[in-house]
């Protein structure tokens, strides 16, 4: 009798922590989609309602004015100019980092420590030391304001470099000494190989990439001034900044913020499953 009463305790206590365990999770749910329903909420109101009624996530009345003024408006330029370079970059980055992290890992050559010493330093200075002095090189070089000033400087990272180092020093050399016997050059070796195994890293600098790229706003504002060629971080922020008159314009701000967000939303959902697999694929191997 003492020891179904003390199963049954066991089971009301394990029912109870379960439930009080999901109310936390629920909760906190709650408050990180909430400021996502607002700004929802508030892209779908007028221009009053928005001013008077700022935290009611009902819209009354609910119209879609700020989103038909958006892609009547220079919205869809910056949407078109943000996809052209997020993807270019996004490629370039993955590739060219892939290549320097390779061949830190495994070639000789002298200098070898001091450039990933300096590769990491790199990774401590402050992006906004370098606005005047990229500025200057872009003007030197004679592509300043220019969809190449937007790409350029942006196509190699130091945080991609170490992480894809990092990685390739864990993958055993068993692997492309193999490959060498069959008669692989180095880059065959490389892309053949060894990238194929590097899925997990790819995949997290494929998404780190273009996640940054897409919100890059800084190196947009020394890089370009022609409104032509403003992708949708420099766009929106020419919204929020006063460009559109008087009043708040609360719907038109958070109705471009929200579809700002929307692409990146998108392409970590779909990479998502590839990089938890992948992640836990690389725990196994390691």
């Amino acid at each position: 009798m003492t020891t179904l009463t003390e199963a049954r305790r066991r089971r009301h206590g394990g029912m109870v922590n379960t439930v009080v365990g999901y109310a936390f999770l629920i909760f906190f749910a709650l408050v990180f989609i909430y400021p996502f329903v607002i700004q929802l909420a508030n892209s779908l109101k007028t221009e009053p309602d928005a001013a008077a009624n700022p935290l009611s996530p009902v819209p009354q009345p609910l119209t879609t004015a700020a989103f038909d003024r958006l892609l009547n408006g220079d919205f869809p330029l910056w949407l078109g100019n943000s996809v052209l370079i997020a993807v270019v970059v996004t490629v370039g980055r993955v590739f060219l980092d892939s290549l320097a992290g390779y061949a830190l890992a495994r070639l000789r050559f002298g200098g070898r420590r001091a450039i990933f010493a300096t590769i990491v330093a790199i990774m401590a200075v402050p992006g906004v030391v370098l606005f005047i002095p990229k500025f200057l090189v872009l003007n030197q070089l004679g592509i300043y304001d220019t969809y190449t000033a937007l790409i350029l400087p942006l196509l190699v990272d130091a945080a991609g470099v170490f992480i894809m180092k990092q990685f390739f020093e864990s993958i055993p050399l068993s692997m492309e000494e193999a490959a060498r016997i069959d008669g692989a050059g180095v880059f065959r070796t490389f892309w053949s190989v060894v990238l194929p195994m590097a899925r997990p890293a790819l995949i997290t600098l494929t998404i780190l990439s273009f996640q940054g790229t897409w919100n890059e706003f800084p190196h947009t504002l020394v890089a370009v001034q022609d409104p032509s060629l403003y992708t949708l971080p420099r766009g929106v922020a020419n919204l929020v900044s006063g460009s559109l008159g008087a009043g708040t314009q609360y719907p038109l701000k958070l109705g471009a913020a929200l579809l700002a967000t929307i692409p990146v939303a998108i392409i970590f959902a779909i990479f998502q499953r590839y990089f938890v697999r992948g992640a836990t694929e690389g725990a196994e191997k390691g």
